[in-house]
């Protein structure tokens, strides 16, 4: 890793992939005014310092492989992209049908839209969705027994995998912590992934949640495939080769933005 002072530009650069997570090439060139290869020579000397880290068409803040962005820091990272995933998908929930919601702050902002849809019942293993949906007088909320992570409230475990073995739901809504380009779903702690993977086996319908600096995100354990997937929720259209990947699986991709939010939800239930 090579030392670096950016300049008042490549710190202008930092600051925007900071603020959204994961930013494309052309969006920083118009940004900043200028062209193309500026940004692409700003964005390798960055890179070359280990400051971002590149993939197809744009760069994201370097990511471990091992350990995820601390709570409190995921809580505030892409907080709109987030509200507008969680108004998609609740315009699409039907009211009286069975959820199970996994770990996950883009999963407890779809919880929050949920608030004034009547006949819902809720299983999780994400304290924090239960506190948010037991505010809803016609919700019933099953809260699933397991260790309590302490840094995010989340449930995890044998004991969680068990009991979410015993349903058969309507709709599984799934957060995660990165896509790869060869369409792996993956996650940093190997008990999550397995209560993870329980929710895709017990539900009938698998809804996957995930912003857009998810994609070209690695993370250490495989959660599953995007064939395994029947809906992606997203904020803005999938960077290059996601939406071929997407097609190839015959995922329904959903962009949640102000636009898009009250959309014809088709024939996905």
């Amino acid at each position: 890793m090579s030392a670096l002072t950016p300049n008042p530009r490549q710190a202008g650069v930092l600051d925007t992939v900071r603020e959204l997570g994961s930013v494309t090439v052309e969006a920083l060139a118009e940004r900043f005014g200028v062209t193309l290869q500026t940004v692409r020579r700003d964005v390798k000397l960055l890179s070359d310092a280990g400051l971002l880290a590149r993939f197809h068409g744009g760069v994201r803040l370097p990511a471990s492989t091992t350990e995820n962005i601390a709570y409190r820091q995921r809580q505030q990272l892409n907080d709109d992209a987030k509200r507008h995933i969680a108004r998609a998908v609740a315009a699409r929930v039907p009211e009286g049908c069975s959820l199970i919601l996994n770990i996950g702050t883009t999963v407890e902002s779809i919880a929050r839209e949920l608030l004034q849809h009547r006949g819902l019942r809720v299983i999780t293993n994400n304290l924090n969705v239960a506190a948010i949906l037991s505010d809803n007088p016609d919700c019933e909320v099953i809260v699933a027994g397991g260790l309590v992570r302490q840094r995010d409230r989340g449930i995890i475990g044998e004991a969680t995998v068990e009991f979410i073995g015993q349903f058969r739901v309507d709709i599984g809504l799934i957060g995660i912590s990165g896509i790869e380009a060869d369409g792996t779903l993956r996650d940093f702690d190997y008990r999550e992934v397995k209560v993870a993977q329980a929710i895709i086996r017990a539900s009938r319908q698998v809804w996957l949640a995930a912003d857009h600096s998810k994609f070209n995100r690695p993370a250490m354990v495989e959660v599953g495939r995007l064939d395994q997937v029947d809906s992606l929720f997203t904020d803005s259209a999938p960077p290059p080769p996601f939406e071929a990947l997407l097609a190839e699986a015959g995922v329904s991709c959903v962009i949640g933005d102000d636009r898009h939010a009250a959309a014809d939800p088709g024939d996905k239930p």
